[in-house]
């Protein structure tokens, strides 16, 4: 399945790419998933392809909304529990009965909850208000039919009366034949599942969730519950990227952390192409004798696939400064290398990843949102000219306060953090209770 339309446009090597620009080649590249039909179940959290128009009325039939009894207006006007009005029950009305009573005048139909109105009926009184047939006063509820089969017949005392269609779902009254259920571009969570299911719709055209594979790389990562060795460190983002890429709505793939070998990771790239929409690798962009992401990649495809290749790119930003873009494989699946500090691979993720996650989704709106907020620190915060900074923050009643220091490996400060601060390219320094753009990550 393709999902890219075209390589990344190139700049020379020492170009320095802003955060936008970065952005705009991204979306310019990746285009939605294609629409598939799915069952219901397997359709949650996917995006509504087209509108969906509701076949038939919803409740398809006036019904009762209470257990209780079905009885005419005026036979229960005036009723008390010192004069109560004394109707003959002619029978049950069960939910999902087909063959319904009719209720005359002086007559009453047990009926149950989700049952529909039988002919005749005006109204229903719910069981508390009467004897339930017994004769003893008013009841808190119905004998089982099983229990007590002499229920449906017999003569029931009502203790209060009820207006018109009082305690009745009327036909249509949630929606009606004709009305548009659900829009064109809506996310189907559990409530647009079961409306779906109620007006008769087994399956729904979406376009399908992303298969997402997120890859670190580095020979020092090793898998947690496992023993460090010296000079070790254990993998975090391959696991905090595959979170947050089913936190933006895909379907992600973890895979284990890749050693510092050009070949190894190429294969290993190439073996995961046939399960991926979209490709996220974390780690070796810079400029190192052992970042083996821009080894293994800078060239692949430039022979075999027309159109595809990986740019590697320096960033105007602070914290990702390297970063790579491109597409890989015959079906040009888009591929985004991030750098390997765990501050540095999160804010890359959100800030182009997660976009990019949300339009293959085919959603419109891809962006965390953003507003702006009173700084609140004990001191002004400082930011490197030229690059747009994006700090740890939490935010809370307009207010937003930085975590932890600038350090791109400061991974306990990301933990506490809702929020990243916005500091722009031209601002070297903000003072506190100065208005700055906030992105909320919540």
């Amino acid at each position: 399945m393709s999902t890219a339309a075209a390589a990344p446009r190139p700049a020379g090597q020492d170009h320095l790419w802003s955060v936008d620009e970065h952005l705009e080649d991204i979306l310019a590249t990746v285009r939605p998933l294609e629409p598939i039909e799915l069952q219901l179940l397997d359709a949650q959290g996917c995006v509504l392809v087209d509108d969906v128009t509701v076949p038939v009325s919803l409740p398809p039939f006036d019904n009762s909304s209470m257990d209780g009894y079905a009885v005419r207006v005026a036979d229960v006007a005036g009723a008390s529990e010192e004069f109560p009005a004394v109707l003959e029950v002619v029978g049950d009305v069960a939910a999902g009965q087909a063959d319904l009573l009719h209720v005359g005048p002086g007559q009453a139909a047990r009926i149950m909850t989700g049952a529909p109105l039988p002919p005749g009926a005006e109204t229903v009184v719910p069981v508390e208000w009467t004897d339930g047939g017994l004769g003893e006063g008013p009841v808190t509820g119905m004998r089982a039919r099983s229990l007590a089969p002499d229920g449906a017949r017999g003569q029931v005392h009502i203790h209060r009366p009820a207006e018109a269609r009082a305690h009745v779902r009327a036909k249509g009254s949630d929606v009606k034949a004709g009305d548009r259920a659900l829009e064109a571009g809506t996310v189907l969570g559990p409530p647009q599942i079961a409306l779906l299911a109620a007006i008769g719709r087994g399956t729904v055209r979406v376009r399908p969730r992303p298969r997402v594979v997120v890859m670190s790389t580095g020979s020092e990562l090793v898998q947690p519950d496992e023993a460090l060795g010296h000079g070790q460190i254990y993998d975090s983002n391959s696991f905090a990227l595959t979170a947050a890429a089913r936190d933006a709505g895909a379907i992600a793939y973890r895979v284990g952390a890749v050693a510092d070998d050009a070949e190894t990771l190429r294969s290993t790239v190439e073996d995961q192409l046939v399960r991926a929409d979209l490709m996220v690798t974390t780690g070796g962009v810079s400029v190192g004798a052992y970042d083996v992401v821009k080894e293994a990649l800078s060239h692949v495809g430039d022979e075999d696939e027309a159109g595809s290749g990986i740019d590697f790119r320096k960033l105007a930003m602070q914290p990702g400064k390297p970063q790579g873009f491109g597409s890989i494989g015959p079906d040009h699946t888009p591929l985004l290398a991030l750098p390997g500090n765990p501050v540095s691979s999160y804010v890359s993720f959100e800030l182009f990843v997660r976009p990019a996650i949300r339009t293959l989704m085919g959603l419109e709106d891809v962006h965390r949102p953003r507003m702006t907020a009173t700084l609140a620190a004990d001191k002004a915060l400082s930011s490197p000219k030229g690059r747009r900074q994006f700090l740890r923050a939490t935010y809370a009643d307009g207010e937003v306060r930085p975590v932890g220091g600038a350090g791109s490996h400061l991974i306990a400060a990301l933990a506490h953090a809702d929020a990243l601060i916005v500091v722009p390219e031209d601002v070297e320094s903000v003072e506190p209770g100065t208005e700055v753009e906030v992105v909320l990550l919540g």
